[in-house]
C-alpha cells in the first residue's frame, strides 16, 4: 500500500507538467479545522482535528476543474463531552470535481479515499494503541465550496466529508466517519 500511496503522490505533483499542455493547472497547498465524529456503533461528539496537505487544481474548461489532493487528517470522536476519545488519522485522497464560477465561487463534489495511519483511544493520561481493530481503507464522498481571491492565489475551502465503508475490522461493529472541514488554501501561480 505504501508504494502505491508513493506513486499516486508522484502522479500529483507530476500532474500540472502533464495537463499544462492543454489545461492550465496550479499547484497549491492547504490546511485547517476538522470537526469530526463517527456514526454507527460508538456514536460519540464532535472531535476537533486539523488537516493539512497538497492540491493540484486542473482547469478543464472556463467553468470545470479537477482538483485531486493528498491530505494528512486528524479524525475520530470524543465520548461523553469528556477526555476519552479515538483518535484516528489519516492520509486522505480526495478527487474533486469543481464547477467554478466567474465570481471565484466553486462548487465541489467527488470520491476520497482514506488511509489509516494510526488508531488511538485516549481515557484521562491513558493512550492505547487499536489500530488493529480498525480497516486500514476508508471510502467516502466530499461535497462542499471554495472561494478563491482571484488576484491572490488565497481562497477559502468549506466541505462535508461522509464516509461509507465501515471502519471496524469486524463484522459484529459498523460505523462510518462523518465530518466538517474549514480551511484555507494557496494556489501558486493562480491567475
Amino acid at each position: 500500500m505504501k508504494n502505491y500511496l508513493i506513486a499516486f503522490v508522484m502522479c500529483l505533483l507530476m500532474s500540472p507538467a502533464v495537463m499544462a499542455q492543454d489545461h492550465h493547472s496550479n499547484i497549491g497547498i492547504k490546511g485547517g479545522l476538522n470537526l469530526s465524529n463517527i456514526n454507527g456503533n460508538g456514536k460519540g461528539d464532535l472531535k476537533p482535528g486539523l488537516h493539512l496537505g497538497l492540491l493540484t487544481h486542473i482547469h478543464l474548461t472556463d467553468q470545470f476543474a479537477f482538483q485531486p489532493e493528498i491530505m494528512y487528517s486528524a479524525q475520530g470522536t470524543k465520548f461523553g463531552g469528556s477526555d476519552n476519545s479515538l483518535n484516528l488519522d489519516y492520509i486522505n485522497i480526495p478527487l474533486l470535481f469543481q464547477y467554478m464560477f466567474d465570481n471565484g465561487f466553486r462548487l465541489q463534489a467527488g470520491p476520497q479515499v482514506g488511509f489509516l495511519v494510526n488508531a488511538k483511544t485516549k481515557s484521562g493520561n491513558t493512550t492505547v494503541n487499536v489500530k488493529d481493530g480498525y480497516n486500514s481503507l476508508d471510502l467516502g464522498l466530499s461535497i462542499g465550496g471554495s472561494y478563491v481571491f482571484v488576484d491572490t492565489g488565497f481562497g477559502l475551502d468549506a466541505r462535508y466529508n461522509h464516509g461509507l465503508s465501515n471502519i471496524y475490522d469486524s463484522n459484529t461493529l459498523n460505523a462510518t466517519n462523518r465530518g466538517f472541514q474549514l480551511g484555507v488554501f494557496y494556489l501558486f501561480g493562480h491567475k
